[in-house]
């Protein structure tokens, strides 16, 4: 056998362990990255595995790699994976290693960003609600309570990554510690020294590790730090030789990064939905990609906050359902304008991808589910409390939050009795606004007004001494960025009727989700229908669709849209899409992927309309639309600290 041959069967058998070791580094003296040894430049965009459904994770891939990206930018939200302390979820939707692994397959490198705090317009940046156990805590700081659950969590999620480092064989090439922590008001470099010894701890020595914060000397002041790669981020628009000389202050040498360059931006409730120009989001990317920086695109595409995973900002305004946020790829990965005007600066700079790009997904428009479908009213929240709330009624003189009664999300229902008659209209309030964040009041079943906070503290009410009176508390979704991301919800303080205090509380944890997954609402009995008021009790409706099987190609996504509802939340067939409110807006429809459709059965809408169902008046009905409306007008009653492509300092 010729040395040549055996040489070629040794390469064949050991070729892995004889070739190079795969490397990923900072090259200081030439200024970029080095991958196996080469220069590297990465041009990513961001895309959040938590809020898509995990069959679309390939579709949403292949069209970003189509796109000329070569690299994805990815958050793990902490509260995502461990909701309650030391139960972790990795299945299904949770699933970040298989998803790691099909951006590897796709032909993507990854920058992870593990945490522990994300932002990301995400329930309390992605921290988990739990930690709130400690009233007092200083959430990303040197608090010993704090620093032991993050030690914890990281220790748990850290040994999982470490396989999927570049290095090992994997795709993820940089780790982000922490997140805009130069944004935040407690500035404590302890901290950022122990996350850097920890991650370091975790994944060795070789992963390059990095931060993130705005283009300003003022965030990286606290921002940056000793042994961590400082990284910027900045909108289109602005003055890119500024932005970047703000990072070169913090890294005279090695790689320009802007780790978010804002593809769009996101949205509140009752402001309107944002929209950038393809043409400036492609004139900025074109001018940093030709000073030779590495560009990751926030976000490439957004998604949706399923459930109760929305955040809000202070001011409180929270964030809607749709996160959709003007990406180059919407909330249902369809292309845009913007996706090929993208392509097309990419192009000039890297080679694109051969083939065709996957198609926008087909939607179909099942129409109308009303009365002849099978509509029905099922029981107001107070009816159902018994099914509700699996864990019972907790008594105490005065109201206690939903950490206090071990509940991170949803509704929890308080139920007290007015002290005195009042014979005419007396103020129920919350002096302290003390209502996080949304209440439904009623007195012996008849409902009287909403509190919500910041806006409205007070209702009046009548009744004799001895009504019951029902304030239903929706959190609205925690705070994610700023110095208030401690936010408790419920009621956080007391409330008074009159000037006095009122006290002998009854609290009902509510497992909603739970009931409507397994079918135990009941109906109301017929009655005549009452005139329509102002508001009505919070209660549950029902209908149901059935797909046609005549058609090929079905179930297909498809949006709802609640005509004449105002408020509340929606399920299909037991998962929970989201929040709507069309009466605040923007956002009209929910995205419904089709993975949760059914052509084998009847599918099963849910609705809980909090203030006022266009049932009253006899027509109860949802309509399924190919079509998404974001945008509907709306007068903006919400003055938000959050610029267009600004990270206010809230201090």
């Amino acid at each position: 056998m010729s040395l040549l041959r055996f040489g070629s069967i040794l390469l064949l058998l050991f070729g892995h362990s004889l070739a190079t070791p795969r490397s990923f580094s900072l090259d200081y003296k030439n200024d970029c990255f080095r991958k196996d040894g080469e220069e590297f430049r990465y041009i990513s965009g961001s895309i959040h595995y938590s809020r898509i459904p995990r069959v679309y994770w390939k579709d949403r891939l292949l069209k970003m790699y189509m796109a000329g990206l070569n690299a994805i930018q990815t958050y793990i939200p902490w509260n995502y994976h461990e909701e309650s302390p030391g139960r972790y979820n990795f299945t299904g939707d949770r699933d970040v290693e298989h998803f790691l692994q099909l951006a590897q397959d796709v032909g993507f490198v990854v920058i992870l960003r593990p945490g522990p705090y994300i932002c990301a317009e995400w329930d309390m940046g992605g921290l988990p609600a739990w930690l709130l156990n400690k009233k007092d805590i200083v959430l990303r700081s040197s608090d010993p309570d704090y620093i032991a659950a993050v030690d914890k969590w990281m220790g748990k999620l850290l040994p999982m990554m470490k396989p999927y480092l570049y290095q090992n064989g994997g795709p993820i090439i940089t780790v982000q510690v922490e997140n805009e922590y130069g944004s935040y008001f407690a500035c404590d470099y302890n901290y950022m020294r122990h996350l850097t010894k920890l991650f370091r701890s975790q994944l060795g020595e070789e992963v390059v590790l990095f931060t993130t914060d705005g283009a300003g000397l003022n965030y990286l002041k606290c921002g940056s730090i000793q042994d961590l790669y400082a990284t910027v981020d900045f909108g289109p628009g602005g003055n890119v030789t500024a932005a970047f000389a703000a990072q070169r202050h913090a890294e005279p040498r090695g790689p320009l990064v802007n780790s978010e360059y804002y593809s769009g931006w996101l949205d509140h409730w009752g402001s309107r939905h944002s929209v950038v120009s393809s043409a400036k989001v492609a004139k900025s990317l074109n001018e940093m990609l030709a000073v030779g920086a590495n560009v990751n695109l926030y976000m490439f595409i957004g998604g949706t906050n399923f459930g109760y995973w929305n955040g809000a900002n202070a001011p409180y305004g929270p964030q809607p359902t749709s996160y959709d946020y003007d990406a180059p790829l919407t909330e249902a990965g369809d292309l845009t304008e913007k996706y090929f005007a993208i392509r097309e600066v990419i192009k000039m700079y890297h080679k694109i991808p051969e083939g065709p790009i996957p198609p926008t997904t087909p939607k179909y428009s099942y129409g109308s589910v009303g009365n002849e479908k099978g509509w029905r009213s099922l029981q107001t929240i107070s009816d159902a409390l018994e099914t509700l709330s699996f864990s019972g009624p907790v008594k105490s003189m005065y109201p206690q939050t939903f950490i206090e009664l071990n509940q991170a999300f949803g509704y929890v229902l308080y139920r007290t009795t007015l002290p005195v008659n009042c014979n005419t209209p007396t103020p129920l309030s919350s002096p302290l606004n003390g209502v996080h964040d949304r209440a439904y009041v009623s007195v012996d079943g008849v409902a009287v007004g909403i509190l919500e906070r910041d806006k409205a503290l007070t209702v009046n009410v009548t009744g004799k001494a001895g009504s019951q009176v029902d304030i239903l508390v929706e959190n609205m979704g925690r705070i994610n960025y700023g110095k208030y991301i401690n936010d408790f919800k419920g009621l956080v303080s007391n409330m008074t009727l009159g000037k006095d205090t009122l006290t002998g509380w009854t609290m009902y944890s509510l497992s909603i989700d739970e009931a409507v997954s397994q079918g135990l609402l009941g109906e109301t009995k017929p009655t005549d229908l009452p005139p329509p008021a102002a508001l009505s009790l919070p209660a549950f409706y029902q209908g149901n669709f059935i797909i046609p099987d005549g058609i090929p190609d079905l179930p297909q996504d498809t949006y709802i849209t609640l005509p004449k509802w105002r408020k509340g939340q929606i399920w299909i067939n037991g998962f929970n899409l989201g929040r709507y409110w069309p009466t605040r807006g923007p956002q009209l429809t929910l995205f419904v992927p089709a993975n949760i459709l059914s052509t084998a059965a009847p599918n099963i809408v849910t609705v809980l309309e909090l203030e006022e169902a266009p049932c009253s008046s006899g027509l109860c009905s949802v309509e399924f639309t190919a079509t998404p409306i974001l945008n509907a007008t709306v007068q903006s009653d919400y003055k938000h600290q959050r610029r267009l492509f600004t990270k206010d300092d809230l201090l």
